[in-house]
């Protein structure tokens, strides 16, 4: 390839050149040449996505979700197993294709060629809008904690204003941009650490909070199995299906992914990563919440009323004490805001990926990698910049700030949901990588595909059923509001990209191509329709 790639072979030597030109060749097949370096090795490309969930962190920040519309009840991962199936249907298609653009790539490569630049579309921008908020969500939770560890740290004495909490917020998003905007291997060599970490935080609570919590916050196992809280008037049913944005939110991602193009072995790393990490930490959290649901005491109403403004927190405080509930939480604050950096990070992937095809408004402008970090920092500072909007939110009150969480859901679960759709109604086949399900592929996608369906439109719902202003679902609003808009931007007369938008764009030619790999690409080339071998210049 070009000397810069070159260059790239002799930075990552220690991996492998073998690896290397086999990744290269594989993504040179998918049409693209390589731009980043291949830094991530298998276990650090697991560690972003296990990091990203950062189980405990997460749940600390969605418990806020699961405690009024269930009690301890909900705190059950009923939807872990699910997860684990979305899962595997998204590894067997990133085993496949593995590039950073994957979703909107497998949505046009396998949709029919009347609507797949319509649908890849859709795709780019549903995915585009649930990683920002998921950027959004992560640093917006982190805020949170820490304004909770000031106030446990001050006897209870002090509550953060809406304006306090969205400045700590501005100004871990430009940290967490300005990180990302250097050279990617720190970030890379730091996931094993953060993998232990998160680990060892989780054994700290599973086995921690039972020894530690006095016995007036024990729970009976009637209480823990059984007891079920309802404060929004919700039917109870609905009421426990609204708690699964706990789970959905902390483990529910598959972003593993969005690395794709940063990792070695890539057709191998990936599924590995995204089936690791929704199984660990689906059985991870299943022992978190059984801890929590026997040390909560059943006094569900007081834990959300608590002046720490964070129930996580408040139960850490009833269970540990003041020093011992600040220790764990500032562990959970450090491992929050590294969800954060790895969250940055793959979402500013996506968003590269996505203007690469031209998909984006500013496409040519996001389109850059720095020539020394060899990082996309013009879109490291865009989702930065939508992230700080999305955060005015939190203006409008907690109802209204909770949308970014059920964003992210959403938004990604329509992003998830129409490539595994498309590669059984386009009518093409797919060659499989190494990981297959083999005839398991179709029914585990059927259910993949039902369960985010049926999720999407839960998440749509408002949290209780007399809704005002302030208590309605502003999911409604931004998804419905960017897809609608993106609609509009697709078929617009005479501009709209129904005139110029063609999907994936190739940016290779065979003066590219490392040799072994001219035989894949000539493969792509001829399975192209005439148009598409137009835009391989």
């Amino acid at each position: 390839m070009l000397e810069e790639n070159d260059t790239r072979e002799g930075d990552n030597a220690s991996i492998g050149p073998a690896i290397l030109s086999n990744d290269e060749a594989l993504l040179a097949r998918l049409g693209y040449k390589q731009e980043f370096r291949r830094n991530f090795r298998p276990i650090e490309v697991f560690g972003v996505g296990f990091s990203i969930i950062g189980l405990v962190p997460s749940l600390a920040s969605t418990f806020v979700y699961a405690l009024p519309n269930g009690g301890a009840a909900a705190l059950w991962t009923a939807c872990a197993v699910l997860l684990v199936i979305i899962g595997l249907a998204m590894a067997e298609l990133g085993s496949a294709a593995p590039t950073s653009g994957g979703l909107y790539y497998w949505t046009f490569m396998f949709s029919s060629p009347k609507w797949r630049c319509f649908l890849a579309w859709i795709v780019g921008y549903s995915n585009s809008v649930g990683n920002i908020a998921s950027v959004a969500s992560v640093d917006w939770g982190c805020a949170v904690q820490i304004m909770a560890a000031a106030s446990i740290g001050s006897d209870l004495s002090f509550t953060a204003t809406t304006g306090q909490t969205y400045g700590l917020f501005m100004a871990l998003l430009i940290c967490h941009g300005t990180i990302c905007s250097f050279d990617p291997k720190i970030i890379a060599r730091l996931q094993t650490p953060y993998i232990v970490a998160n680990v060892l935080l989780c054994f700290a609570l599973i086995i921690g909070l039972p020894a530690a919590t006095p016995k007036e916050f024990m729970n009976t196992a009637s209480y823990a199995f059984g007891d079920f809280e309802n404060f929004y008037g919700w039917p109870n049913g609905y009421a426990f299906i609204l708690s699964f944005l706990y789970p959905l939110w902390s483990i529910g991602n598959t972003h593993s992914t969005l690395n794709s193009e940063e990792a070695t072995n890539a057709n191998v790393a990936i599924p590995f990563a995204i089936i690791l990490a929704a199984t660990s930490s689906s059985i991870l959290g299943w022992g978190i919440n059984v801890a929590i649901a026997f040390c909560m005491g059943t006094d569900v109403g007081a834990i959300l009323d608590s002046p720490v403004g964070q129930p996580m927190a408040t139960l850490l405080l009833n269970s540990f004490g003041k020093k011992g509930a600040l220790a764990l939480w500032s562990l959970i604050i450090v491992l929050q805001f590294a969800i954060g950096t790895s969250m940055l990070t793959a979402c500013s992937r996506q968003i590269f990926a996505f203007s690469r095809d031209g998909g984006l408004p500013f496409s040519r402008w996001l389109y850059f990698v720095h020539p020394r970090s060899h990082t996309p920092v013009h879109c490291v500072w865009a989702v930065v910049f939508i992230s700080l909007l999305l955060g005015l939110l939190g203006f409008a009150g907690n109802v209204a700030i909770g949308a970014i969480f059920s964003l992210v859901v959403t938004g990604q679960y329509i992003a998830y949901s129409i490539p595994i759709s498309a590669r059984y109604l386009g009518g093409k086949k797919i060659k499989p990588g190494p990981f297959s399900l083999g005839k398991l592929s179709l029914p585990v996608a059927v259910v993949a595909v039902v369960w985010m369906i049926f999720m999407v439109v839960v998440f749509l719902f408002p949290t209780a059923p007399s809704t005002t202003a302030q208590d309605m679902n502003y999911t409604v609003v931004v998804l419905g509001g960017t897809l609608f808009l993106a609609t509009v931007y697709f078929y617009f007369p005479v501009y709209g990209g129904v005139h110029w938008f063609t999907g994936p764009v190739s940016t290779i030619d065979k003066h590219d191509l490392r040799p072994g790999s001219e035989s894949e690409y000539t493969e792509k080339k001829e399975n192209m329709s005439d148009e598409e071998s137009k835009r391989v210049a």
